[in-house]
């Protein structure tokens, strides 16, 4: 590790004390390139930066998207818990007696759990389109900025995916060895 911080700080200083040449033989020209090279480099951020804030807009309406669909999402869970305890009151009025009271609040409660299910459900769908369309901003966003393919990036998410799906298979292994 050490060798190899030597070797980048003698290439380092190697490429430096040959700027500093080239600057003492003729200071003009040295400028001078180094203005177009800056003036080029400036004219090449054009269309990265004007990516970046088309992919901000994006993600901007995603985030709208989602924030009204949970927000309307969370509105028929207030809407349905309010009438699942009008009806558990209605039916608690109706009992004849403690039992029936019992028996008909169990009766309900198979009705609540599908319906907590289903919305926590739907709340995860939410989060996952969002969560799809972001990734598929963030994508796009990184292949035009970088020039790379679709096909260059689907490799790398492959190559992403199996080291993460072996990273997960290998801490899986050993929490079973330490519950053994």
């Amino acid at each position: 590790m050490i060798v190899e911080m030597q070797e980048f700080m003698s290439e380092q200083t190697q490429a430096l004390g040959d700027q500093v040449e080239r600057f003492r033989r003729n200071p003009q020209r040295f400028v001078r390139k180094a203005l177009v090279d800056s003036a080029e480099g400036l004219k090449a951020l054009k269309r990265p930066v004007r990516m970046v804030a088309h992919s901000g807009v994006k993600l901007t309406a995603v985030s709208q998207n989602t924030l009204a669909s949970l927000i309307e999402l969370q509105s028929e869970i207030v809407t349905s818990a309010m009438s699942a305890v009008a009806t558990r009151l209605e039916r608690a009025a109706d009992a004849e007696g403690v039992v029936d009271l019992v028996l008909d609040q169990a009766s309900m409660l198979p009705a609540t759990r599908e319906r907590i299910v289903d919305e926590a459900i739907r709340a995860v769908e939410i989060f996952k389109d969002a969560g799809r369309d972001v990734g598929k901003i963030a994508a796009h966003a990184y292949a035009t900025v970088t020039g790379r393919t679709d096909e260059e990036l689907a490799a790398a998410k492959k190559t992403a995916a199996r080291k993460t799906k072996r990273a997960v298979g290998k801490a899986k292994r050993a929490v079973r060895k330490v519950a053994a």
